[in-house]
């Protein structure tokens, strides 16, 4: 057993030194590998920046370069990152192909308004889900040095009266272009039927009317086509609207026999001196072709184209015996015809604003739908609210110490005197306004400043504010009161509610007026901010609250 172990021990040796030259080995064989892998499945991450020193605003630009395989899954950093530098704008990704490899570029711009020195932080690039991590990055951000001494100052400008802005017609195009393109193909169309229509209306007289519809009727295949009916229906029609319009208004209605009954009694009361053979002759053709059309009856050429001449010749005897018309008949028939074509011209325009005012309504109905109705009223109406929250809002700061407020309309300078009460305590007040307390919307802005500091009771300041506004003439107000504090932190009182306008000794404005006063005091100052809107239900209460969530103040600084 000892002699089994002293072979083991010497044995060991050799073991390890087989042991350790495979290691050896199997570590040059990893190493050869390693260099023998692909090339594409290396990735490499770089950055860099245009400029380390920059004025406060200016734009930095931070690059990050990725090189790496056509299947890699690359996700770069995605917003506000980069703080205490801000992202004004990410680029889109730059991709160049170089040696089976994508060369990817990812640009930011960067910047910050405030001087000093900062890190721009080390930002994180996700490779196939393994992370990379740039460099972070000193930058320094100057300020703009500004020189007071040479530099030339200048009082700060007053308010003036400025144009508004031109009127975007392309928002009246979009609705509008659709309603002229309907009316003038309803005005095509109505064109074209008033002329169709005019064309009926050329009515030839009687007689000539007659001759024409017997020249048409010969021209027709009727007879080759050996259609007596149809002919006969034709021959016997001419004949009956010429009677009917030149002797007998009732011909067309009346059967053979009570038209011919009709001609006799005319004949006889001496109206028409008609031949007793024409009428003859009339009745005999009208009967046959009574025949033709109810009992089917066929007729030969011959008679067919005999009767045809017998109607002509009938036409033209009556043409003859009928009197000519007397000036007075011709008189009303102008009269009758001027009154006919005013009907017809009243109708026409009867028609026409009918389609317009049918055409508006069609387009506002489809305007309403898409847009919706309220600002379909409000694109034919108008808004003055509406106006007022889609302008151009404008931030300034008003008194001192300073109101920032931001408001649709620049607040104009309102000169008011100091109560006699109050003028030993308050050294400057300035009023500034916008509109009036019976508008849809009216601002005000006062800074009060005190000769000395004084401590102010803001439930007392707010009340006083109040009877002041009932003196300027609020009725029936109603009073909800609350502590206010403005973003920045500032502690205030607010009252709100609604009144009524009084504009004048005998007249109240029948719409209610909300309202929101809100007033601040420091030791040497006090600010108040009153904002008298009428509540549309839709816009003002947005106006009211961007007006209130912009207010910031000016801090004065007490006096030891």
């Amino acid at each position: 057993m000892l002699e089994k172990k002293k072979h083991i021990k010497k044995e060991a040796p050799a073991a390890f030194v087989l042991t350790n030259r495979f290691g050896k080995f199997f570590g040059f064989v990893v190493a050869a590998v390693l260099c023998l892998l692909p090339s594409n499945s290396f990735s490499q991450v770089t950055s860099a920046i245009d400029s380390t020193s920059i004025k406060i605003g200016e734009e930095i630009q931070y690059s990050i370069q990725v090189q790496a395989d056509t299947t890699d899954v690359v996700v770069f950093p995605e917003g506000q990152t980069f703080m205490p530098l801000e992202v004004i704008e990410s680029y889109k990704i730059d991709t160049t192909f170089e040696k089976a490899k994508y060369n990817l570029i990812k640009k930011y711009g960067l910047t910050q308004f405030d001087s000093g020195s900062y890190t721009i932080p080390q930002q994180r690039v996700i490779i196939n889900s393994k992370p990379f991590i740039t460099d972070s990055v000193q930058v320094e951000v100057r300020d703009v040095v500004v020189d007071t001494l040479t530099q030339k100052m200048f009082d700060i400008k007053p308010a003036i009266e400025v144009d508004r802005p031109p009127f975007d017609y392309s928002f009246l195009w979009v609705w509008l272009l659709p309603i002229l393109l309907l009316l003038a193909v309803l005005g095509f169309i109505l064109f074209r039927r008033k002329q169709r229509k005019a064309a009926k209306e050329v009515v030839l007289p009687p007689y000539e009317e007659a001759l024409v519809a017997l020249k048409k009727l010969d021209e027709s295949e009727l007879l080759k086509q050996n259609d007596s009916k149809a002919y006969y229906s034709n021959l016997t029609e001419i004949v009956k609207r010429y009677l009917d319009r030149e002797v007998d208004n009732s011909a067309l209605e009346s059967t053979t026999d009570e038209l011919i009954e009709r001609l006799l009694l005319h004949k006889d009361s001496g109206n028409f001196d008609f031949d007793r053979e024409t009428i003859r002759h009339l009745d005999q053709i009208l009967k046959r072709a009574d025949l033709v059309k109810f009992a089917k009856m066929q007729q030969e050429t011959g008679q067919v184209e005999a009767d045809r001449s017998t109607i002509e010749e009938i036409i033209n005897e009556t043409h003859e015996v009928i009197p000519e018309p007397s000036e007075e008949e011709l008189l009303a028939n102008e009269q009758y015809k001027e009154m006919l074509q005013k009907k017809r011209v009243r109708k026409n325009w009867i028609l026409g604003i009918s389609s317009v005012v049918a055409a508006l309504l069609l387009s506002g109905i489809i305007y309403g739908s898409v847009k919706g109705f309220d600002n379909l009223k409000d694109a034919v109406f108008g808004n003055e609210i509406r106006a007022l929250s889609e302008g151009r809002w404008i931030k300034s700061e008003y008194g001192s110490p300073a109101i920032i407020i931001e408001t649709p309309e620049v607040l104009v300078r309102t000169d008011v005197e100091i109560p006699d009460g109050v003028n030993t305590l308050i050294k400057d007040m300035s009023t500034f306004s916008f509109g009036e307390k019976g508008d849809p919307l009216y601002v005000m802005v006062t800074t009060s400043k005190f000769y000395e500091p004084q401590e102010v009771n803001l439930e007392d300041a707010l009340e006083g504010s109040l009877a002041e506004l009932e003196r300027a003439g609020a009725t029936n107000m109603v009073v909800k009161q609350d502590d206010f504090e403005t973003e920045k932190g500032i502690k205030g009182k607010r009252a709100f509610g609604k009144f009524n306008v009084k504009v004048s000794d005998t007249k109240v404005l029948k719409e209610e007026s909300s309202y929101q006063l809100l007033i601040f005091a420091q030791k040497e100052s006090v600010q108040q901010v009153l904002i008298v809107y009428q509540d549309d239900g839709r816009f003002a209460e947005g106006i009211k609250k961007r007006i209130t969530d912009s207010i910031e103040l000016e801090i004065s600084e007490s006096k030891n």
